[in-house]
């Protein structure tokens, strides 16, 4: 019983970057053309508008798994340079879960050019409302604990996201900045000895990324790469990602690989064997543009010594493309069309 704690431990500190923050979770679903959801100067990015929604869990043999959904839509606004989007989300991990909202405006400054050539600068900006609930109504001890409530407790928080992107043709790259004002994480200190836990109302992520699509022929192939990290911890990610496209008469099936790395090791203990040990993870990802319709599936697989199911991570995305009649500009840049 104390290896198999020790081991879960183990497990949510190497996915703390996922797990422990407020907002949706970075996963890999932003390369099944859903720069959106992690991005806000991504909406209306392109001509019409695009729907996706996401579905993810978590160690299927393992009861109360980490799961995800999210439900996003976002276009422009006619023949403006605005673009608006919405984010519905919920994220569930045992006795914790949160659902929230996201609003986004968008921006979308051409900077010159023949009005096919994409050379485009966009801001974003996302007013979030999340609630947070911790579900104690299940904990027993046979000594009172003023540690724990006994009941559901629920706390709701305001925050704000903001993104920057720039589009060069094939080219593309995005910074942005998550939870951006403080906010205390009081539902972790609801009828405790508050003197003792500290208040940690910095919950800061910053992301940037860039690619490059090669090709415009019927095969094409784009590398991309996104480093996050997680301003009060330091802790810090990179995926690097690698697609390969191709036109059918229907559209398009396009297929790839992402790894993802930590920089920072997780110590662990598993008897008398003590280590250090850095998040990696593996994520074939495959998909297909059915004329207006897409739908992608990925599978992310950890590596490593210390793991807490020899299962992986599955996420499917949903998506439709709608106000789209031939590409608004002459570049191969999925993203932005």
């Amino acid at each position: 019983m104390i290896k198999r704690f020790l081991l879960f431990l183990a497990v949510l500190a190497f996915g703390f970057q996922s797990y422990a923050q407020e907002g949706i979770p970075v996963y890999f679903d932003y390369l099944s053309d859903n720069y959106y959801l992690v991005y806000p100067s991504m909406a209306g990015i392109g001509e019409g508008g695009k729907i996706r929604a996401t579905a993810r869990m978590q160690w299927f043999s393992v009861e109360d798994a980490p799961n995800l959904q999210t439900l996003n839509a976002h276009f422009r606004l006619g023949e403006s340079n605005s673009g608006v989007g919405v984010i519905f989300f919920n994220d569930a991990n045992g006795y914790h879960a949160q659902t929230g909202i996201k609003l986004t405006y968008a921006h979308h400054l051409k900077l010159g050019g023949d009005p096919r050539y994409l050379n485009q600068l966009s801001f974003g900006l996302s007013p979030t409302y999340l609630q947070s609930s911790l579900d104690e109504s299940d904990f027993q001890s046979v000594v009172p604990d003023d540690a724990i409530a006994g009941i559901k407790l629920s706390e709701s928080y305001f925050n704000v996201d903001l993104g920057v992107s720039y589009n060069l043709m094939e080219f593309y790259a995005h910074f942005a900045i998550n939870n951006l004002l403080g906010s205390e994480r009081n539902l972790y200190r609801y009828g405790k000895a508050n003197d003792n836990i500290p208040v940690i109302d910095n919950l800061r992520r910053y992301l940037i990324s860039a690619g490059y699509v090669f090709g415009r022929q019927e095969w094409q192939f784009e590398p991309s790469v996104l480093f996050q990290m997680t301003d009060f911890t330091k802790e810090k990610t990179i995926d690097l990602n690698a697609k390969v496209y191709k036109d059918v008469d229907f559209g398009r099936i396009w297929g790839g690989l992402s790894y993802r790395r930590s920089f920072d090791s997780a110590a662990f203990t598993n008897g008398a064997d003590f280590g250090q040990q850095k998040l990696q993870l593996f994520t074939p990802i495959v998909g297909a543009n059915i004329k207006n319709f897409m739908v992608s599936y990925n599978y992310s697989y950890q590596t490593g010594d210390i793991r807490f199911d020899s299962g992986g991570f599955h996420q499917i995305t949903l998506g439709y493309d709608f106000g789209q009649s031939e590409r608004r500009y002459d570049c191969y840049c999925p993203a932005a069309q």
